[in-house]
């Protein structure tokens, strides 16, 4: 009976995921809003039917977040459950994180065995983006663990030869995409490939299933897209971050193609300087960024309206090799990853990977038939590198994207450890010297990776690493005949690799969180290794907050903090509501960065009248006369002067606004605190009060 349970429970597949849980869950209940961009939309999806099918960002559904519902559907059931708090809409991220370590297990053990499949699963525990972006409500950890249960179902329909699971798997990548749009089809050359490969029948029959597969991808991808493109304007919110109020539009332009070539266009990828910062989970840079020399919120970006000034929080290190491109992601070319701008994130593996791909698929030109082993490495390459094309010569990524090179890496360095470790046990002709090659390689590489960051973190770490790594190595190539011996070693060189990368992904519980741009390292997100992330430096020194009543609707919002950490304007939240006289929105504001907070807090409508970056072309001159006329807005948060970060339309429904509203005196509205903070508090912003334009 004890060995049918030793047999059942892996303890070291235990010990892996109760790692994992640590590095994704301690703490997370420290921070307050999340990425209050998206737990704005959760705050309002828990009040109606309408809200929650949309994921609009604000309570009255004036405009939606910036992608599909499926995810935040999934947050939305948990904070029904949990209350609205940040770590209720991180947790179905943290759990995912968890869920994708014990998949690779899964994945990789039918094939490659017990060993293998450990170490995947720990290479994919200490994936340090793949920790940073799972400790927030950013979606991309639920879309890889989606995408590797798609996964799942494509290697059991190929053996089993069951074609329900392979078109089930195809679904399951549909979903994806109503998760994160584009992003979600990186998978889908790596799913035709191992299809056409792996499952066994006649060719014409395999197309045909294709052919369905692919109807069937397409179908289940837009179906909310359709259905929502289907229905009147005028009767639903504005897509937000789209310049059509599309869906289609957003999913094609803003999360499609302008991914890849960058965002040099008017709209939400429109000038740097007018602060055009993508939301995938990501309002904007840590506060050092913001306020340097003096720019308030509004500025980010370098004076050539590419690269920002200074480093990036969080993993983009001390300036240096490899230059830094838009959001700190590096210059774009072939050796992208290996910049230091990114290859703390997901790169560490990456060397052994490409010893490892060696070894696995040594063989094929020896027989007719591909093996399983060979089949899989395939599959998983043909998922690596279409995703490390992408980000070598994209123009505007954030470095939690980088997840996506997660799985496979792992897999392809567990499986490929073991099978050149019996490559080098049977001693191969030249396969067995890529072992040690491959360990020793990756040691170097890894030092190269921790070299800038030795001031902040000392000697030690490169020390020690290439101490070990090194000797470990010599040793493997000097006692080859020694068993014993060599054993032990290959092991160890293989746990020393991951020394440097588990710290990495501890970084968010040693210095903080940064839950608009997660990213992992020591510079993260305090800036020179100093602890305390953006959550806290910029929600310090606030004013108490009054009580708000919980909001009926829905669902309940429960426990959402008030006090010094709440970060909005108490004196302004009085002063509207005190004089809003049936108003549907408390305040307009010209973006989501003024008005989520309010929101999370109070459950009451707060206009972003350009959307996320206040860009969006909502709002026109007759449509704000229109919401005045009807007594839907009264107060707006807005720039005193300038054209703000809409231009067009927007700076046009700008200059109206002003042209006839009359200023409301600062003392009445304005607080006694040191304002700038991203979180409500502006320092160029006036409060507006429409005059009576039916006089």
């Amino acid at each position: 009976m004890g060995s049918k349970q030793g047999q059942r429970f892996d303890i070291i597949l235990i010990c892996i995921a109760l790692l994992a849980a640590f590095l994704n869950i301690f703490n997370i209940w420290k921070n307050q809003y999340a990425n209050a961009y998206y737990t704005s939309a959760i705050t309002n999806m828990l009040q109606n039917w309408h809200n929650f099918f949309y994921a609009s960002f604000d309570p009255a559904g004036y405009v939606t977040v910036d992608k599909p519902p499926v995810a935040f559907w999934v947050q939305t059931i948990f904070a029904k459950i949990f209350g609205v708090h940040g770590w209720s809409v991180i947790l179905p991220q943290a759990l995912a994180g968890v869920g994708s370590v014990l998949l690779m297990y899964v994945l990789v053990k039918p094939t490659f065995g017990k060993t293998a499949a450990r170490l995947a699963s720990l290479i994919m525990a200490c994936t340090p983006i793949a920790v940073a972006v799972s400790r927030t409500n950013n979606i991309d950890s639920l879309l890889v663990f989606t995408l590797l249960l798609a996964t799942w179902m494509l290697f059991r329909g190929t053996r089993n030869q069951k074609l329900s699971w392979i078109l089930g798997a195809f679904a399951m990548i549909g979903v994806g995409f109503n998760m994160k749009m584009l992003q979600a089809y990186m998978v889908v050359p790596a799913f035709y490939l191992f299809y056409l490969l792996a499952f066994k029948g006649r060719w014409k029959r395999k197309l045909a299933v294709l052919g369905v597969s692919a109807v069937i991808l397409v179908g289940v991808s837009l179906s909310w897209a359709v259905v929502v493109d289907s229905i009147p304007k005028e009767n639903r919110p504005y897509i937000g971050s789209s310049q059509t109020n599309s869906v289609l539009e957003l999913a094609l332009g803003y999360n499609g193609i302008s991914r890849l070539t960058g965002m040099n266009r008017g709209g939400p990828g429109g000038p740097p300087n007018q602060r055009q910062m993508d939301q995938d989970g990501n309002n904007m840079p840590g506060p050092q960024q913001m306020q340097q020399d003096g720019n308030n919120m509004r500025e980010g970006f370098g004076p050539d309206g590419n690269g920002r000034k200074g480093p990036m929080p969080g993993g983009g290190g001390p300036p240096g090799r490899g230059g830094g491109g838009m959001f700190g992601t590096g210059q774009a070319g072939p050796l992208r990853l290996f910049q230091t701008e990114l290859s703390g994130q997901a790169s560490w593996l990456l060397p052994f990977v490409a010893f490892a791909c060696v070894g696995l698929l040594a063989g094929i030109r020896r027989k007719n038939q591909l093996t399983d082993k060979e089949n899989e490495t395939l599959f998983w390459l043909a998922w690596l590198l279409p995703a490390m094309a992408f980000f070598s010569v994209a123009g505007f990524f954030h470095h939690y994207y980088l997840i996506m090179l997660a799985p496979p890496i792992a897999a392809l360095a567990g499986a490929g450890w073991v099978e050149l470790w019996n490559q080098y046990r049977n001693q191969e002709d030249w396969q067995m010297w890529l072992l040690p090659s491959g360990l020793l390689a990756t040691t170097a590489f890894e030092l190269y990776v921790l070299q800038p960051f030795q001031k902040q973190i000392g000697m030690g770490w490169s020390i020690g690493i290439g101490t070990a790594g090194i000797g470990l190595s010599l040793v493997l190539f000097l006692a080859a005949k020694k068993q014993k011996l060599y054993s032990t070693a290959a092991m160890a060189g293989m746990l020393v690799l991951l020394v440097a990368p588990l710290y990495w992904a501890a970084t968010p519980l040693l210095y903080g969180d940064n839950s608009m741009l997660p990213q992992a390292g020591p510079s993260q997100p305090g800036g020179s290794g100093q602890p305390g992330g953006p959550n806290q430096q910029y929600q310090q020194d606030r004013p108490n907050q009054p009580d708000v009543s919980n909001q009926q609707g829905f669902g309940q919002r429960k426990g959402m903090g008030r006090g010094p950490d709440s970060g909005i304007n108490a004196k302004l939240l009085a002063y509207v509501t005190k004089n809003n006289t049936g108003e549907t929105y408390l305040f307009a504001t010209t973006d989501s960065h003024g008005a989520a907070p309010y929101i999370i807090e109070t459950g009451k409508a707060v206009m972003a009248m350009g959307g996320f970056s206040g860009s969006d072309p909502i709002l026109t001159v007759e449509k704000i006369k229109k919401l005045v006329a009807n007594k839907e807005v009264k107060y707006f948060l807005i720039p005193s002067s300038g054209s703000g970060r809409g231009g067009g339309s927007n700076s046009a429904v700008l200059e109206w606004i002003r042209a006839n509203s009359t200023e409301v005196p600062k003392e009445e509205w304005q607080g006694n605190t040191t304002q700038g903070g991203p979180m409500g508090m502006r320092n160029d912003e006036t409060l507006y009060k429409i005059n009576d334009i039916t006089k």
